[in-house]
């Protein structure tokens, strides 16, 4: 089947108080947002119970998931800063790749930063009231400084985000 081209004088036509064209990039949403947090919470609770099932013993965490975080949240925010710079700042336009490119990183870092504090938030509330097991202390300090980092890696992505918009957009 074969489709025919357009002509002129035979374009679609664009309406701007219609719903944006099919295949537009909308930013992420802070329901999106919550619910891989509180999907990520309620998966980080139920690792320390099931995992004492199951093995006998809760998994330890060391510092390396929460300096790995920090270390993409500072990567994130860095690109975020030279995007706004570029575009907002000294008005360069940014390759559509690019921009492209940009702004699927800081969605999937958004959802996933969000995703892994709600786990590790919830792998340290699980740990509340039980100071007296094993490692226990330790187990909370090192995911709670996870947490803070996937809640870092998050403000910066969507921070990038923010930052590809592009002054036509107007939101």
């Amino acid at each position: 089947m074969s489709r025919e081209p357009l002509r002129p004088g035979n374009e679609p036509e664009d309406d701007p108080g219609g719903p944006p064209p099919p295949g537009r990039l909308r930013t992420t949403s802070a329901a999106a947002v919550a619910g891989f947090a509180a999907a990520g919470l309620v998966l980080g609770w139920l690792v320390h119970p099931v995992s004492v099932r199951l093995n006998g013993t809760a998994p330890t965490v060391s510092w390396l998931p929460a300096v790995t975080l920090f270390f993409v949240a500072l990567l994130a925010s860095s690109l975020a800063w030279s995007t706004y710079r570029a575009v907002h700042r000294r008005r360069e336009r940014l390759e559509p790749q690019a921009g492209v490119n940009r702004l699927v990183l800081a969605k999937s870092c958004s959802l996933t930063g969000a995703l892994v504090a709600g786990g590790y938030l919830g792998y340290t509330l699980s740990w509340v009231g039980l100071t007296d097991a094993e490692l226990a202390r330790e187990r909370m300090l090192h995911a709670g400084a996870a947490t803070v980092a996937g809640v870092a890696l998050v403000v910066a992505s969507l921070l990038l985000e923010r930052a590809c918009r592009t002054p036509a957009d107007g939101r």
